[in-house]
């Protein structure tokens, strides 16, 4: 039943019952109105509204229900469904809501694969630049500088010298960025390994210690999965490192409980303090999606953060539209 039919015979249904009662009760009004009938029609009149209320109430309720979900629904958390209940309109425009829902997931999942596969094509690319060409001219010049600074005079050799120094911290640096921008020891030696040199890079280049605990004999997970768990614990120790004020982090690897691998990442420092997520956190829930996986990230009560990374094994398929990682098939189980 259309909805306006629906809310028509309802108040139809209330006016006849009044006017029935009018009609066929003991009730007459007087001119000028006595104070008795005028309490009588008023009560009549609230019994009126209020079961018109009433019915109204349990013909829309699901509209009630269906708006809060329509605003605050996340895409970065899907599953969110309203329970499909009343008839005809109300219970077509929940199921074509839910429908929506699954659709924007799906476009959502498909178009995120593909950005991240560009991104991902995109570091390699210049991290293969900053390789092969800036790598490569900084390494010449230092030996140009090297020779240069054996033929020199002695006033200007230690001039030569601190230009030698900052050319090769430079090239160290660029050699480390490129590092970031492609993990090229995932590719060839397997994810522990490459957590391993992960942790290894911030234990030496910041404050933050990282206490590293990888479980051996994980079962084999698909490349792209591989990569996810990769970046998403590149940005977790990031954020640690530079918002949270920790001074120590736990990286765990380890098999979950539901069949899948569970990545925690865990600090001491401040906590979330109640602070929006921002696009380094989006994007870790956009990874963990690409991935099948579901991503928590919470305040602990005693202080600092912990995110847990839950992703299926390579048993499990991937979200559709997401491409594959060119890699051998490994096992994440690999001794670091």
């Amino acid at each position: 039943m259309r909805l306006f039919w629906r809310v028509f015979w309802l108040n139809t249904l209330v006016g006849a019952v009044a006017t029935v009662l009018l009609m066929v009760g003991p009730w007459t009004v007087s001119v000028p109105i006595r104070l008795t009938e005028a309490l009588i029609l008023a009560t009549g009149l609230a019994a009126m509204l209020a079961a018109n209320a009433v019915l109204l109430w349990w013909g829309l309720a699901p509209l009630g229900r269906l708006a809060p979900l329509m605003a605050t629904v996340d895409l970065l958390r899907p599953g969110q469904r309203l329970p499909v209940t009343g008839s005809g309109e109300i219970a077509a425009l929940i199921d074509t809501f839910n429908q929506m829902l699954r659709r924007l997931e799906t476009e959502r999942g498909t178009s995120t694969a593909r950005a991240l596969s560009a991104q991902e094509d995109e570091r390699r690319r210049v991290a293969r630049e900053l390789h092969d060409e800036i790598g490569q001219s900084l390494t010449a010049l230092l030996l140009d500088l090297k020779r240069v600074t054996d033929q020199a005079p002695p006033q200007v050799r230690d001039d030569l010298r601190n230009a030698q120094e900052m050319t090769r911290e430079s090239l160290d640096e660029v050699r480390r960025i490129a590092r970031r921008l492609r993990p090229d020891v995932l590719e060839d030696l397997g994810l522990a390994s490459a957590l391993a040199a992960l942790a290894a890079q911030f234990d030496t280049h910041t404050t933050l210690r990282v206490r590293r605990q990888v479980q051996r004999g994980l079962p084999p997970l698909d490349p792209q999965v591989e990569l996810v768990l990769y970046r998403v614990a590149q940005e977790a120790l990031t954020n640690a490192a530079r918002h949270s004020g920790a001074a120590s982090v736990v990286l765990d690897l380890r098999a979950d409980g539901d069949g899948g691998v569970l990545l925690r990442v865990e600090d001491d420092g401040g906590g979330l303090g109640g602070a929006p997520e921002g696009a380094g956190i989006r994007g870790m829930r956009e990874r963990a999606l690409l991935a099948g996986g579901t991503l928590d990230l919470r305040t602990r009560p005693r202080g600092g953060t912990r995110l847990d990374l839950r992703v299926p094994t390579a048993q499990a398929e991937a979200p559709a539209g997401a491409e594959r990682t060119a890699g051998a098939d490994r096992t994440a189980g690999e001794r670091p």
